[in-house]
């Protein structure tokens, strides 16, 4: 068995963003080459809406697509094209911003608010595509129990089984891990020439080649292939402690282009970024309204 190595581990660090909300800032800026095409993950975890129940009044994209997954907590959230929703626990909420939208997430207090936001960058060519929108409620998430885990699929297939959501423009794996005290899981059904990574929402977890030193949540794992061949697919072997682990598992293959990233705003070159900002400024950022 070929196995993909863990050659990046990258630990959360505290931030704060929106109107005041506590996060773990886990890849960003510094992370765009190796994550492409992934490009900011913020996870969150807190018992104390304090840190979080100012949430994310109306603010701006363009160029990426967000993904919020709940493992514990309540958000509402709505958009310039009139969609509004809340995602409860176990719940998914994915946003293709592409050419421009405005929108808002407002958690609202919980017993625990766990769970985490990733970035998805978009192909120059559909930068500035109609914006669109999808929640993953429970109900309609495919499971898939093992003997020491249970696998929910959000998007892309697992063991034969396919999840509800397809990327329409960055086919994105993700999965939701929940694995037992000390336990082994393995995976093996990403190609080579795929970006895969894990991130450790709760417990911890083994992801060196001898399993032994374990990681806290609230750190991204980067997996690479030793085997050059594409069409081969290297495993991905982690182990839990004894608290087990709750993880997600992403994958998708990088984009190679040029990256010009302006706060909320994700495009190509600096002259797009500019273009963006001053279409905010004259009222002519969003070309489709409801």
């Amino acid at each position: 068995m070929r196995k993909r190595i863990a050659t990046q581990i990258i630990r959360g660090q505290h931030a704060m963003d929106g109107a005041g909300v506590h996060l773990q800032r886990v890849l960003g800026t510094k992370n765009i080459k190796d994550f492409d095409p992934f490009l900011m993950l913020d996870g969150f975890d807190s018992t104390d809406p304090k840190d979080y129940i100012k949430g994310f009044p109306w603010h701006p994209h363009r160029g990426i697509e967000t993904i919020t997954y709940l493992i514990k907590g309540n958000v509402e959230h709505g958009d310039s094209l009139g969609n509004k929703g809340t995602i409860h626990d176990n719940e998914c909420q994915w946003m293709t911003a592409g050419s421009g939208i405005i929108h808002q997430e407002m958690p609202k207090a919980s017993e625990r608010m766990l769970g985490c936001q990733l970035w998805v960058n978009l192909p120059a060519k559909d930068k500035m595509t109609i914006p669109a929108y999808g929640d993953i409620t429970q109900d309609k998430i495919t499971m898939v129990e093992e003997e020491n885990a249970i696998v929910r699929i959000l998007a892309g297939t697992y063991k034969g089984k396919k999840g509800v959501f397809e990327g329409k423009y960055i086919k994105v794996k993700y999965l939701d891990i929940d694995l037992a005290p000390d336990s082994t899981w393995d995976y093996a059904e990403t190609a080579n020439d795929e970006t895969l990574f894990i991130y450790l929402l709760d417990g911890t977890l083994a992801v060196d080649n001898e399993l032994s030193d374990y990681e806290n949540k609230s750190c991204a794992v980067l997996f690479s292939s030793t085997d050059n061949n594409a069409e081969a697919n290297d495993t991905v072997v982690v182990r839990s402690g004894d608290q087990g682990a709750r993880f997600v598992l992403l994958a998708a293959k990088p984009l190679r282009e040029a990256v010009a990233w302006g706060g909320p705003i994700v495009m190509n070159t600096r002259k797009e970024l500019q273009l963006a900002f001053e279409e905010l400024d004259n009222g002519t950022f969003i070309k489709h309204k409801v």
